[in-house]
Formats: structure tokens, C-alpha cells, sequence
């Protein structure tokens, strides 16, 4: 049996009964990375030692009737999590080697409930990309597992490939625009931004700390409330985590859809939605009447701000937190023969076009004269977005949209349209703009046999409504259980 091919809920059964050991399941999954992974390339480090050693651990804590939640389970994490057994990176040259003296909170908990992690996956520099392709180490660009040569998604790009691939069971990434839901579309997985403050974020590196947020990537929709268990809950670490208890999400998946109001955007339907995406959305939406939903439209009148406001506020807020990197402290230092020029050698070498490119950006709005004409407006019109959404949520229960306009594209297709990547994100930013939860579940595919992912969003700390409404769409799609020949 090809044990990788397992979701979380089906191997924690398995393993329970001790149909399977922990050492055979983890060795079926690197040997499943030693066939495909030559062509998908979602690892940037692979620790088959530390997984082997942490299988057999959990084999014996099995044995004995023990272990966490996720005991035995091989997963990978996002190269922007600090592991402090596991280089971290962030796919940039500035951190190459890095090794931090700490785990993230979120790779705690993993470790707590016993989980097993192979390795870092690849992902765009300091998450700043749509497709992977700003990823530093350009040999470990992630490929479509569905159609080798497209784009895997960004910037948790090898976070989606990765489980698409069958390289691991379940992984976890991050959502600064879309990062999480995007990649998970386009390879057909299922993705979850948490409401901001319901994941802590220590030990997630920083990109734009307003925005930033840690969630899932699974094979369905349970697993993804199983992840969500775990990785969910107040850390003191992070001011900016919610104080709230956490819910038992596997308990809505059961639930019907009936009494559940469904929200349809329209301004999410509009010029540049390719014609395969929106007929598998709108097919989805009538699985989700047929279940019992009442479909309700609505109207998001600041959405046509989103990317403006998204990359003001991004772009300042990455500019603020990347000066960190000045060769003085860890990471990269350039020879040189003074501090400035130091300063400036390193940071030149260490970051990436993209990652400069939104270093000016963000630095130019914040400069005096400049300040209250970008930030300061990008940040009001930030508020008229969320007000969208609460008006929304008073008529709806949740909203459904496509994830992308169009599926996934060939690399190299828009690598050097840096605009154009801007707004393939135009769908996913206003979750992040507002800190509501969203989530990306499969629902179709294109006639190129690509995936095509639904949108859900809910209002804040209602990650529930989207339990409830994910899996009751997954059921009736039809696309459960597919995974890529490779």
C-alpha cells in the first residue's frame, strides 16, 4: 500500500490500530520524495535522520498507548518558521545556512503533539511572490505537481506542492495576500488563513506584521480542522494573539448546510475572471444551494482599492522589518572596508529584485512628504474595506469567490510582469486588509486537467462557518482523493 497517499485522519486511525508503524509510514513518504522529488522540487532542506529518529519515538510512545494529535505524521513546514534543528532560510541568500537558537510557537506545538517534520519547503523570498519563482535558490523552484513546468503558487508554493506530491501527509505555510489560499488552488489542496490573532506568529519570520499569518495545507478539509486544533490558541509570546479558546472545529464538518446564508460578491465576478474558473465556482455554488445554503448576493464596493492599499501597506511594513538584516547581527555580512559600505554590500548581495523592489516601495511611503499622501491614506481606505466586510457578514454567513482569475500558467509566463503578478492576488489580499479567515477548498478542474479552487471567507474568529461550508462543498465535488501521476 502506498501509505503516502493517506490523509492525517486515515494514517492517525491506521497507526491507532497498529495497521501501520510510524517508521513505515515516514518511509513510504521519503520514499515517495526520493521518486518525484527530482521534478517538483518543493524542499529546500530534507532531515531524513531527525524524521526517521522521530518516527521510531513515535512508535514507541504508540506502543505503549500514548502520543499527541498528529503522533507519527510526517509533515513539512514553511521555510519561514523558525526550527531550531532545521536551517531557516526564507528562501533568501541573506539567511542562507541560518540555523535559529528557537522553535516558532506553531512548530512547538507540532513537536508536542508529536508530529514528525521531513524538512524545510521552498517558498518566494521573505514570501514576497505569487509563484515561487522569486524563491533564491532558483534549482528549488517548485513545480506543478499537476502539470510539471506551471507554477505551484507563491509564496507557499512548496508548502502546496508538497502535499499535492504526496511529500508529506499535511504541512503548514503562511498568508501575508493570499499565500496559503493561492498556492492551495492552483495544486488543489485545501488552505486556511486563520482570523488574524488566532495562530500565534512567533518565530514566523516577518514580512508585513499587520498581515502575516500561519495556517494549513491539507490533503481535505478534516485534516485542516485537525491541523487548525493544534496550531490554534493565545500564545503570551505574541501581543497580537487573541485570547480565546479553541473550538472543537471537527465537530461543525458534520453539520448540514442548511440555515447557512452564502454570500456571492459581485464585484468577485467581474473583467478577468477566466471562463473554466468562474463556471466551476458557480457549479459550486449550486452544490451549496442543493445542500441547503441561501444564496444571498452582496457587494465589497472598495475591492477595486485592494492591491493599491495592499501593496502601500505591505510594501512599508516589509521595509520596517527587513532592516534587521545590516550584517551587524546574523544572516549575511559582505566584506567591506567601512560600516556603511557593509551595510549596503550586504544587503545588495543578500536580497533578491523583488524583495528590493518592495524595500523602495515601502521605504518611499514612509518618508517624510510622503507618509500621510500613501501610508496614512492606504491604511484609511484599509478601514473602509473592513467596513465592507462587516456590512457583508450582517446579510451572509459566509462569502464564496473564486481564489485566482485563472488557474495555474506556465513558469516563467509573467516572471517578469511584476504588476501582473500584483493582481493575480486581487481575489485574496481584502481577507488579510480585514484579518477575517479564509480558506481555499478544490472544486473542480480546467480542461488542461489543472485545479481549480472556492474561495470561502467568514467573518472574524468564525473559522466554523467555513469548517461547515468546506466540507459539505467537498463532498459533493467529486475531487476528493485525486492526486497527480507524476
Amino acid at each position: 500500500m502506498d501509505l503516502y497517499k493517506l490523509t492525517l485522519r486515515q494514517a492517525q486511525q491506521k497507526l491507532a490500530a497498529r495497521e501501520i508503524t510510524a517508521a513505515a509510514l515516514t518511509e513510504s513518504v521519503l520514499a515517495r520524495i526520493d521518486q518525484v522529488e527530482g521534478s517538483v522540487r518543493a524542499y529546500l532542506s530534507l532531515h531524513k535522520d531527525q524524521a526517521v529518529a522521530a518516527a521510531e519515538a513515535a512508535d514507541k510512545k504508540l506502543a505503549q498507548g500514548q502520543g499527541g494529535m498528529l503522533c507519527g505524521l510526517p509533515l513539512s513546514v514553511k521555510d519561514v518558521l523558525c526550527t531550531a534543528t532545521m536551517p531557516t532560510t526564507c528562501g533568501s541568500k541573506m539567511l542562507e545556512g541560518f540555523i535559529p537558537p528557537y522553535n516558532a510557537t506553531v512548530v512547538e506545538k507540532l513537536l508536542a503533539e508529536d508530529a514528525v517534520l521531513l524538512g524545510k519547503v521552498s517558498m518566494d523570498e521573505f514570501a514576497m511572490g505569487s509563484t515561487n519563482e522569486n524563491c533564491a535558490y532558483k534549482d528549488k523552484i517548485p513545480h506543478n505537481p499537476w502539470k510539471l513546468g506551471y507554477v505551484a503558487g507563491g509564496s507557499s508554493g512548496g508548502s502546496a506542492a508538497s502535499v499535492a506530491a504526496g511529500e508529506c501527509l499535511a504541512s503548514l505555510g503562511s498568508d501575508t495576500g493570499g499565500s496559503i489560499r493561492q498556492p492551495a488552488s492552483l495544486c488543489g489542496v485545501v488552505g486556511m488563513k486563520p482570523t488574524y490573532g488566532r495562530v500565534s506568529r512567533y518565530g514566523l519570520v516577518a514580512f508585513a506584521s499587520s498581515l502575516d499569518q500561519v495556517g494549513p495545507l491539507t490533503k481535505d478539509v478534516a485534516d485542516c480542522a485537525l491541523m487548525m486544533q493544534v496550531i490554534a490558541g493565545h500564545d503570551q509570546r505574541d501581543s497580537t494573539s487573541a485570547k480565546l479558546e479553541v473550538p472543537d472545529w471537527s465537530a461543525a464538518l458534520q453539520d448540514g448546510m442548511a440555515g447557512l446564508r452564502v454570500g456571492i460578491p459581485r464585484e468577485y465576478f467581474g473583467e478577468g475572471l477566466d471562463a473554466e474558473v468562474e463556471r466551476s465556482i458557480r457549479a459550486g455554488i449550486s452544490m451549496l444551494k442543493d445542500a441547503g445554503a441561501e444564496l444571498v448576493e452582496v457587494s465589497l464596493p472598495h475591492t477595486e482599492y485592494c492591491v493599491a492599499v495592499y501593496y502601500l501597506i505591505a510594501s512599508a511594513e516589509a521595509s520596517s522589518n527587513l532592516a534587521r538584516y545590516d550584517g551587524v547581527r546574523y544572516g549575511k555580512r559582505a566584506a567591506a572596508d567601512s560600516l556603511i559600505d557593509m551595510y549596503r554590500q550586504t544587503r545588495s548581495q543578500g536580497f533578491g529584485d523583488e524583495v528590493k523592489r518592495r524595500i523602495l516601495i515601502g521605504t518611499y511611503a514612509l518618508s517624510a512628504g510622503y507618509y500621510d499622501a500613501y501610508y496614512k491614506k492606504a491604511s484609511q481606505v484599509r478601514t473602509l474595506i473592513r467596513e465592507d466586510f462587516v456590512k457583508a457578514f450582517a446579510a451572509c454567513d459566509v462569502l464564496v469567490s473564486p481564489v485566482t482569475p485563472t488557474p495555474a500558467w506556465p513558469l516563467g509566463q509573467k516572471a517578469d510582469n511584476p504588476l501582473a503578478l500584483y493582481l493575480s492576488d486581487i481575489l485574496t489580499i481584502s481577507a488579510n486588509l480585514a484579518g477575517i479567515p479564509g480558506m481555499s477548498v478544490p472544486c473542480g478542474f480546467s480542461s488542461e486537467g489543472l485545479p481549480i479552487g472556492m474561495q470561502m471567507q467568514a467573518s472574524h474568529f468564525n473559522e466554523a462557518a467555513l469548517f461547515r461550508a468546506a466540507w459539505n462543498l467537498e463532498q459533493r465535488a467529486g475531487v476528493k482523493g485525486n492526486m497527480p501521476e507524476l
